[in-house]
């Protein structure tokens, strides 16, 4: 038998040695000086492992006590570290969460990982402008029957206006087809069935026509306006529409005029054009001779009003419609309106927005 053997042979030594790497564990004040106690007890060259080593040399009947003892005292040991492992682990966490804070305010990711995308940035200019006038949002669904989409808009089966929007069609439900709605005047139809005048919306939305070229494309956005009331009159449409204009584009003296036109769901029709030059192939706005058509507007048609069951006799009022694309290419100085929808990440990171970006000053303050 070895010394270290003989040393610890009896109940009373294997309870002393246990008694001293107990207290051992208990003042370790690290998780690397309890490792180092591990080590040195229970690792290859441990204590401990070096005393089982021995016991092939023992007389049969002292091998099956001795070996016994020490396993017992392998499971308490090991099981007394793990529970100061425990310990000395929850102590750590502590200490590190009162001396570590983080924001909760903080971006999660790189400001400049993500833009806002150039359609929905203008969207929240305009919603913003016409806020300070007094307009609120309203929405609709963009699966329409044909009857909000044209025919209480003044535009019957036999209108040939309705054969230049390049419409989808939807399988028949009903009386009416259904489709996707060409123009977002079908909120208007919707908001003035449920609410009585006065009225002041503005209805921003996707839009659908058969088109697609440098200028057209089969989904786009627009933004159309309503005001109904008893005393608006074309005049209050024009400061309206000036007033937008100037302060979406951020220039105070840009030029805005309007020409007679028509629009079977307004009485009189104006289109509406804003001061612009093109020489040298580039287009800028402003004061210089020429113009650039922006949008249509007039007084809504007294047909439209009967429909939505509003006495034409007492009530009148405006409504007007732009491409939000149109305007945000105009602003932004972008070429081809195909690129809004190819969901090209380099597109967006160039002409995108930071969140907290504020490029027009109507949305200040």
């Amino acid at each position: 038998m070895s010394d270290s053997a003989s040393s610890l042979s009896t109940a009373d030594d294997i309870g002393s040695l246990k008694a001293s790497l107990l207290t051992s564990i208990g003042d370790a004040s690290t998780s690397a000086a309890l490792e180092e106690i591990r080590v040195s007890m229970l690792g290859k060259k441990g204590r401990i492992t070096d005393l089982m080593k021995t016991l092939g040399g023992l007389p049969p009947d002292q091998r099956k006590t001795f070996g016994a003892a020490l396993n017992v005292l392998k499971t308490e040991i090991s099981a007394a570290i793990d529970a100061r492992q425990k310990i000395l682990g929850a102590a750590a966490l502590q200490e590190k969460l009162a001396k570590e804070s983080v924001d909760v305010t903080l971006s999660p990711r790189p400001a400049s990982e993500g833009r806002v995308h150039p359609t929905s940035q203008t969207i929240d200019e305009i919603i913003s402008i016409f806020a300070s006038m007094g307009f609120e949002v309203a929405k609709g669904p963009n699966i329409e029957s044909e009857y909000y989409n044209f025919e209480a808009l003044n535009l019957p089966s036999s209108h040939p206006a309705r054969d230049m929007q390049a419409t989808f069609f939807l399988p028949s439900e009903g009386e009416y087809k259904t489709v996707l709605r060409t123009q977002t005047s079908p909120v208007q139809i919707r908001t003035m069935l449920k609410q009585k005048p006065p009225i002041r919306i503005i209805a921003p939305g996707r839009t659908y026509r058969c088109d697609y070229d440098q200028t057209h494309t089969p989904m786009f956005h627009q933004v159309e306006g309503l005001v109904i009331d008893e005393t608006t009159h074309m005049g209050h449409l024009k400061g309206c529409v000036m007033d937008f204009l100037r302060a979406f584009f951020g220039i105070d003296d840009l030029p805005v005029r309007f020409r007679p036109s028509y629009f079977p769901f307004t009485e009189p029709s104006a289109e509406v054009d804003i001061g612009c030059s093109r020489k040298g192939g580039e287009l800028k706005l402003g004061n210089y001779g020429d113009w650039l058509e922006i949008l249509g507007c007039g007084m809504v048609h007294p047909n439209v009003l009967k429909n939505c069951g509003i006495d034409p006799e007492k009530y009148q009022g405006f409504a007007f419609g732009m491409g939000i694309e149109r305007l945000a290419m105009l602003k932004y100085g972008i070429p081809d309106l195909r690129t809004f929808f190819d969901a090209d990440i380099r597109w967006l990171k160039h002409y995108g927005f930071l969140p907290l970006d504020i490029p027009n000053a109507a949305l200040k303050g």
